[in-house]
């Protein structure tokens, strides 16, 4: 997982960088100032800030689809500097392929919205400091609970089709996340994308290689690996492997020749080839198990 050593190792990208990543990444539509609240943000897709009840508070986030018809829904587990407009603009990009997509707030127990517009200021403001007590709300069981308000929300919503499974992407401190969610609603998770994920493999019966088996056995897991993730724990691509092999699971475990933050928008860590081949991959995973 992102920490203070790799933040300040990966170096700075301003906002005038991360328009120009955006629009090279293919994100164009995600890049423009974010509209007011239930408006279109093209011709094909619609977005709107939601709110919901959920275990220790009010859940809330942005939530975007294609304006016609249902589709399969996904949940975006934003990493450690929470909702933002990096977020927003992949969760517009995965709009774009036929998802409703609900970018949850990790910190909802905590503190409401946007605390942090990109990278930058996540850095600026001390930011591992400053979210500390509210990631401490987040305990595997919590997380759990969460997951389950959030799957019964997106299937409450008339443009996700209750009739496909549902996916789950994470990042950072959420690439655990989406193994959380898998199992604690292994009735209607299908898939599940972990990018530069921490805590994948960590003591005790709740670490996210031990719940595989508690998923639904036609699951579908990516896990993607920084480099330097894998030079600081190099056994735990070989663990999370034997464990899908073992739950049995479907499922993919690399290491990317790139560093930890390599897929994000506004990441100074952000590497637009091996980003794509990412993406790819998990679109890959959804067409087939959702």
């Amino acid at each position: 997982m992102c920490d203070q050593d790799q933040m300040a190792a990966m170096g700075r990208v301003n906002r005038r960088q991360f328009g120009a990543i955006g629009l090279a990444g293919g994100a164009a539509a995600g890049l423009s100032a974010c509209t007011t609240m239930d408006t279109a943000t093209s011709s094909s897709l619609t977005e709107r800030q939601v709110t919901f009840d959920a275990p220790g508070g009010r859940m809330d986030g942005y939530f975007v689809h294609p304006r016609d018809g249902a589709h399969p829904g996904v949940i975006l587990w934003p990493d450690i500097a929470g909702i933002r407009e990096a977020k927003r603009a992949m969760a517009r990009r995965l709009a774009g392929e036929g998802y409703a997509v609900f970018v949850a707030n990790p910190y909802y127990r905590s503190v409401v919205g946007e605390q942090f517009a990109d990278f930058e200021t996540f850095r600026a403001a001390d930011g591992f400091q400053k979210v500390a007590p509210w990631r401490e709300k987040n305990t595997p069981e919590a997380v759990m609970a969460t997951a389950r308000a959030v799957v019964d929300w997106l299937d409450d919503q008339e443009r996700v089709d209750f009739g496909k499974g549902i996916a789950n992407q994470g990042y950072c401190m959420t690439g655990s996340w989406t193994v959380f969610t898998a199992a604690a609603r292994p009735d209607r998770v299908r898939a599940a994308a972990s990018f530069h994920g921490g805590g994948l493999v960590v003591d005790g019966a709740m670490s996210p290689h031990r719940l595989l088996s508690k998923t639904d056995p036609a699951a579908h897991f990516q896990i993607a690996i920084a480099q330097d993730d894998d030079a600081k724990a190099p056994d735990h691509d070989n663990i999370l492997q034997q464990s899908l092999t073992g739950a049995p699971r479907m499922g993919e475990v690399e290491v990317f020749p790139a560093n930890h933050g390599w897929t994000v928008l506004d990441s100074p860590a952000y590497d637009r080839a091996a980003a794509e081949r990412a993406w790819g991959r998990m679109l890959a995973i959804y067409q087939r198990s959702l």
